[in-house]
């Protein structure tokens, strides 16, 4: 019976792994990628306002900013927000708004109730801007100068209210690397982002890094207020321009935009606290279903051919070929190593680890801290979107 049974298990997983893979490489020839796009010259383009928000990012908002300052495009306001930073952020946006007037700096003191605060300041830096299209972005991103010639003319072409695009990510050291090649994987496997553009399908995505929006479809939506309390603000705000009717785009920015996203394992574990409990909407339930599901299709197959034989090794040898593939594929589409395909059981294992230890910290503290501010949960999950 338990030989049965394991056998199902595996034939289970290698089924799944195989609709999975077919999506994949049916999917993925569907995105364009930015750099293939051309840039466009002599024609009137439509004012962008590019929404920066910072909160003590001393050690790569200029970096950021300048890149930037290079833009090549003619109707450009930069709107950077200091939300209240303690650190050297602030003497850093004084000096280079007296370099460059095309910098408008508006600062909050204090945050109002019932919001996070990155939340609030992208919401006040879009009050504040006066472009025909908002670009949400981080302060740690850095641009090529033709991003918004190729960007804007695609989005216009395309008539799309929303285009979001993903990053080049950088990561020292090989686990972090390796880490960031099989949660790109997921990415693509189960956020199908290819599917963005289908009106008929409530599939949504939004990239922190680059949320390009028209001004009109972003009020109509209800903007940021809308997700006042979501600390997944990013991947919401698609979904609710989405629902309001709005045409949608995902684009890969590789070679286009970049972002080194954590430089430390400890900064990469404190910096998912924060959001993949919300992922789940707060429910413990969708938190044991998530990770034995990934404990399943992702560990399990590499324990179980060093454990058992006969058919079951072969069919969990079977998946284990299937999805090392697909991260390999994914790792050269990130332009790095295909080798970097073999921490999948361990980076799986990592995002499981940090999905229970999110949820246990929110639990056992009533809510999150996130940039030196407490959220109550019970008011994280009254905005459910």
């Amino acid at each position: 019976m338990i030989s049965i049974s394991l056998i199902v298990i595996a034939a289970c997983t290698l089924v799944v792994a195989t609709v999975i893979g077919l999506d994949f490489q049916f999917g993925i020839r569907r995105i364009d990628n930015l750099q293939q796009q051309p840039p466009q010259w002599g024609k009137e383009l439509p004012m962008v306002s590019v929404i920066v928000p910072a909160r003590n990012e001393e050690r790569q908002i200029e970096q950021a900013l300048r890149s930037l300052l290079r833009l090549d495009y003619p109707r450009l306001e930069i709107t950077v927000v200091n939300d209240r930073s303690t650190d050297g952020t602030g003497a850093i946006l004084a000096r280079m708004k007296a370099f460059d007037p095309r910098l408008n700096i508006v600062s909050i003191e204090q945050l109002p109730q019932g919001w996070l605060g990155k939340n609030h300041a992208m919401q006040y830096g879009a009050d504040r801007s006066r472009g025909e299209w908002l670009l949400f972005t981080d302060a740690d991103v850095v641009f090529e100068p033709t991003v918004l010639r190729r960007a804007i003319p695609f989005a216009l072409r395309n008539r799309l209210d929303h285009l979001t695009m993903a990053p080049d990510t950088c990561m020292p050291g090989w686990f972090l690397q390796s880490f960031v090649v099989c949660f790109a994987f997921y990415f693509y496997a189960y956020l199908r982002p290819w599917k963005v553009r289908d009106q008929r399908s409530s599939t949504h995505l939004g990239i922190g890094a680059f949320n390009l929006v028209r001004r009109e479809h972003y009020r109509a939506a209800g903007g940021h207020a809308a997700l006042a309390m979501r600390p997944d603000d990013d991947l919401k705000l698609a979904k609710v321009l989405k629902r309001c009717g709005g045409r949608a785009e995902c684009l890969n920015g590789m070679g286009m935009i970049s972002v080194e996203w954590y430089s430390s394992f400890r900064e990469l574990v404190v910096g998912l606290e924060k959001n993949t409990f919300a992922v789940a909407e707060y429910q413990v339930a969708m938190v044991a279903a998530t990770s034995l599901a990934v404990f399943m299709m992702h560990v399990w197959p590499f324990l179980a051919v060093g454990i058992y034989s006969g058919v079951a090794w072969w069919l969990n040898l079977g998946s284990i070929a299937i999805l090392l593939s697909l991260v390999a594929q994914t790792a050269n589409l990130q332009r790095m190593s295909p080798w970097r395909s073999l921490a999948l059981p361990f980076a799986a294992a990592t995002m499981i680890w940090i999905q229970w230890r999110s949820m246990l910290i929110a639990l056992r503290s009533g809510g999150i801290r996130w940039r030196d501010t407490h959220y109550a949960l019970r008011e994280l999950r009254a905005n459910r979107v």
